[in-house]
C-alpha cells in the first residue's frame, strides 16, 4: 500500500479548494486579471489600522486570549447586532474567520451519516466542510433559475419525507456565488419548516452591508438558528481572519461544545486580528457603505461585459460582490473556459462546476477599482464575444 492508500478518506475525497486550482492556474502568468477570488479591494479604516501599530509590541498581543473572543469586542458586537441585526438573543464567538466558524458548527451540530441541505448554487467551502467532517449525506436543492432563489418547496418535501430527517440546513444571504438576495418572508419560511422538522438553520451573513438597488438586509433569531458573520469583506479584512458566531441564548450545552472545537483548533481567533476588528467597528456601517456604493458601477461594467452570453443568462447581483453567468450549450467544461479566458484573453473568473453548477461562470466585481475594472471588463467581453462566435479558439 502506497502512502497516499494511508490517508483518510474523508480528506482525499474531499473535493480539491476550487482556489486552489486558481491558484495553480495564474502562477506565473502575470497579466492576467481577477475577477476570481472574493475580495474586497480596499483595506481596513486608516483610524484602526494606526491604532494597531500602535499596540502591536503589548505583550498581549502574542499571548493567548479567551478561547470565545476578547470580551471586550464581543460585548462591542453583541451592541452591534441588537443594534443593527435586532438580534437580542444571541451570543458571540469569535473565530477565525467565517469559514473556521462553518466548521466549527459542523462539528458542533452534524456527525458523520448525519444528512444536511444545501442550495445549489452553493458555496463550495461550506460544502467541503461538510466533506472533510464525514457528513457526506448532502442533500443539495435547486434554485430558481430566474430569480436564484431556493426551492423551498422542495426543502419541506425534504424536510417531511427523508429518513434520517436532515440535521442541518445551510444559506448564504446574500448569497456566494449566487449574488441573489432571499426575501424575508421566504427565509421565514424556511426557518419554520426547520423549526417544525428539528433541523438547525445556518445563515451565512457575511456579505450584510453588501446590498444594492434599495434593498435591506435582516436576519432571523430563534433557537434554532445560528448566524455567521465575518469582517474579512466588509472591513477589508481579508488577511486578518476574523469571523464571529451568534448562537441562540437558549440553546443547551451549545456553548460548551462549541468551545471544545474553538480550543482544538485555533484556540483563539488571533489577537491583533481581533484587536484591529475591535477598532474597525469605532469606523461602522456608514463607511462600509461608502465603498460598497462605489461597486455599483463595478457591477455595471461586468454585467455589460457579460452581455454577449445574453441577458437572460446573467443573475445575481442583488448583493454581495457575484454575478453568476450561464456559458453556452457547448461550454459544459466551465474550468476549461475558464483556463482559456485566462490564458488567451487575461482575465479570471471560478468555474460554476465548484459551486453544484457545471456550465456556469462565477464573476466578481469586489476586487478590483473602477478604472482596473474596466480593463478587466473588456477583456471578459472580447472573451466570451469569441466564445459565443467562434468558440474557443487558441
Amino acid at each position: 500500500m502506497g502512502s497516499f492508500g494511508r490517508l483518510a478518506r474523508r480528506a482525499v475525497e474531499t473535493d480539491a479548494p476550487v482556489m486552489v486550482k486558481m491558484q495553480e492556474l495564474l502562477r506565473g502568468n502575470k497579466d492576467v486579471m481577477s475577477l476570481a477570488q472574493g475580495v474586497v479591494y480596499w483595506q481596513p479604516p486608516e483610524a484602526a489600522m494606526n491604532k494597531v501599530k500602535e499596540i502591536v509590541w503589548e505583550p498581549s498581543i502574542s499571548k493567548y486570549g479567551s478561547d470565545d473572543g476578547l470580551p471586550e469586542l464581543r460585548e462591542a458586537l453583541l451592541e452591534k447586532l441588537r443594534r443593527e441585526n435586532k438580534l437580542t438573543n444571541s451570543s458571540v464567538m469569535v473565530t477565525s474567520g467565517a469559514n473556521q466558524a462553518f466548521v466549527n458548527l459542523v462539528l458542533t451540530l452534524c456527525d458523520a451519516g448525519d444528512a444536511v441541505v444545501m442550495f445549489a448554487p452553493y458555496y463550495f467551502n461550506s460544502y467541503m466542510s461538510f466533506q472533510m467532517t464525514g457528513v457526506t449525506n448532502i442533500l443539495v436543492g435547486a434554485s430558481n433559475p430566474e430569480t436564484l432563489h431556493p426551492d423551498v418547496d422542495w426543502l419541506e418535501k425534504v424536510l417531511r419525507e427523508n429518513n434520517p430527517i436532515p440535521k442541518l440546513v445551510s444559506v448564504v444571504n446574500p448569497g456566494n456565488p449566487s449574488g441573489a438576495f432571499i426575501p424575508k418572508p421566504m427565509l421565514q419560511r424556511i426557518s419554520e419548516l426547520c423549526k417544525n422538522a428539528g433541523a438547525w438553520l445556518v445563515v451565512d451573513n457575511t456579505y450584510e452591508y453588501f446590498m444594492y438597488d434599495g434593498m435591506e438586509h435582516y436576519c432571523l433569531e430563534g433557537n434554532h438558528i445560528v448566524n455567521l458573520f465575518s469582517f474579512s469583506k466588509a472591513y477589508g479584512m481579508m488577511g486578518w481572519r476574523v469571523g464571529y458566531i451568534a448562537y441562540p441564548n437558549e440553546a443547551d450545552g451549545l456553548h460548551a461544545q462549541l468551545l471544545k472545537v474553538q480550543d482544538n483548533i485555533p484556540i483563539c481567533a488571533s489577537i491583533v486580528g481581533q484587536r484591529l476588528a475591535l477598532y474597525a467597528l469605532e469606523a461602522g456601517p456608514e463607511w462600509i457603505r461608502e465603498r460598497v456604493r462605489d461597486l455599483v458601477k463595478n457591477r455595471e461594467l461586468l454585467m455589460d461585459a457579460m452581455s454577449p452570453l445574453g441577458e437572460e443568462n446573467v443573475r445575481g447581483g442583488e448583493g454581495a460582490i457575484y454575478l453568476w453567468a450561464k456559458l453556452p450549450e457547448n461550454c459544459s467544461d466551465d474550468f476549461e473556459v475558464v483556463r482559456w479566458l485566462a490564458n488567451k484573453h487575461g482575465v479570471a473568473v471560478i468555474p460554476g462546476t465548484a459551486s453544484g453548477g457545471p456550465g456556469y461562470i462565477r464573476v466578481s466585481f469586489g476586487g478590483l477599482k473602477e478604472s482596473d475594472t474596466r480593463l478587466a471588463a473588456e477583456r471578459l467581453r472580447r472573451g466570451l464575444q469569441e466564445l459565443v462566435t467562434e468558440g474557443m479558439a487558441q
